[in-house]
């Protein structure tokens, strides 16, 4: 038995998804876990179908069991995204390899890459830079095109952006998984073009309507429903932005000073569109601001962020991902269950973590066109498949 992890979003399945599962597959991985973001997404946004449907096509498409990356570290910044998914990966007990794309293709330049950020991570000119108005990310590109010119080419790619972040949760965790690395192929991360049956996630999201050939046919029954929009929450986001005092702006997590000014300053915004123009500038970028607008509308705090996910939630399996988990008894480092009811009974940060969840799909559910009822985090029933 050989157990590769993935860590991805699905938002929504598609083409290259199946890909990189079939490579991780021809690698020798016999049994396969996804641990997927929930209903929001790294990018500050929404996914366009909910988890569970997401994980259902997951586990129909080559995924053995799937875990959800808990909603505070599915809106994070890069690093603390990969932390927490990593974290679930290692603390199963008996995952032997991560797998993920990357546009380079080659493990070892990654890992060169990371020990590169390792080296430079407390370098003075990265904090000039950054005090200069620029953002962190472009600092460090700055010192690293100085000082390691090929590590900089490396993390000018998004994929092996991430793909370093996940070498260096390994490296925190002084886990015993191995990296392995898939070329990503076909039309590139957020690319507007396509390339035979493939296309990217964006470009998919905005022609769902023409996007067919680009997915499995799970996927696009999935997008022809009623999918959330960000633009449904408008009216609900911009309501806690003029209730939110200073000092709930400034708690709410990767908010740095300054940006809390700006974020405040511009609470009397009639649009989203009209508040994301006024707020973002060179240092802060438009993701980042998404992030922390979603954070604050759910509740997500900096206090929040120091906490390691406490507990895995399993939202989709097959017969293989009952195996994982058979295996996994005895060695794994938190309880992985399927009802959050019972896991968020082990102690006070996984109560935290359930109330977190559980606001995170009420407000979600208002993203559709046909309202969600709430409290569906208690009572959904997960996808368990022969």
């Amino acid at each position: 038995m050989k157990i590769s992890g993935i860590v991805c979003e699905y938002n929504p399945f598609h083409n290259g998804h199946k890909y990189h599962i079939e490579e991780t597959r021809k690698n020798g991985a016999t049994h396969i876990i996804a641990v997927m973001s929930g209903n929001f997404v790294q990018r500050g946004d929404l996914a366009v179908a909910d988890k569970f449907t997401r994980a259902e096509a997951a586990v129909n498409c080559g995924a053995d069991l799937v875990i959800e990356l808990p909603v505070q570290y599915s809106i994070a910044p890069a690093e603390l995204f990969a932390r927490g998914a990593v974290h679930l990966l290692h603390s199963l007990g008996v995952v032997d390899e991560l797998s993920f794309g990357s546009e380079c293709g080659d493990v070892r330049e990654l890992i060169s890459a990371a020990e590169a950020l390792d080296k430079i991570a407390n370098s003075p000119k990265i904090r000039e830079l950054t005090e200069q108005g620029s953002t962190y990310a472009r600092a460090v590109s700055a010192v690293l095109e100085e000082l390691y010119p090929e590590a900089a080419e490396v993390i000018s790619q998004p994929n092996n952006v991430l793909g370093v972040e996940y070498i260096k949760a390994i490296r925190l965790f002084s886990s015993d998984i191995s990296p392995f690395t898939v070329k990503r192929a076909g039309a590139g991360h957020d690319s507007d073009d396509t390339c035979e049956s493939f296309a990217s996630a964006s470009y998919i999201r905005a022609n769902m309507a023409e996007s067919a050939e680009f997915l499995p046919e799970i996927s696009s029954e999935i997008i022809s429903g009623d999918t959330a929009d960000i633009k449904r929450l408008e009216r609900a986001i911009l309501y806690r932005l003029r209730t939110a005092s200073l000092e709930e702006i400034r708690n709410t997590a990767d908010c740095a000073d300054g940006l809390a000014e700006r974020i405040y300053s511009a609470k009397n915004a009639v649009s989203l569109d009209e508040f994301f123009e006024s707020v973002k500038t060179k240092r802060f970028t438009m993701a980042r601001i998404r992030r922390i607008v979603l954070s604050l509308l759910i509740g997500i705090t900096k206090e929040d962020m120091k906490k390691l996910p406490s507990y895995g939630r399993i939202i989709a399996l097959n017969s293989r991902g009952r195996e994982i988990l058979s295996l996994a008894k005895g060695k794994s480092l938190i309880p992985f269950g399927t009802s959050l009811a019972k896991l968020s009974q082990n102690d006070m940060v996984s109560g935290r973590f359930a109330v977190l969840e559980s606001v995170a799909s009420d407000v979600y559910g208002l993203a559709f066109e046909n309202i969600v009822p709430t409290q569906r985090e208690f009572t959904a029933k997960i996808k368990i498949q022969e």
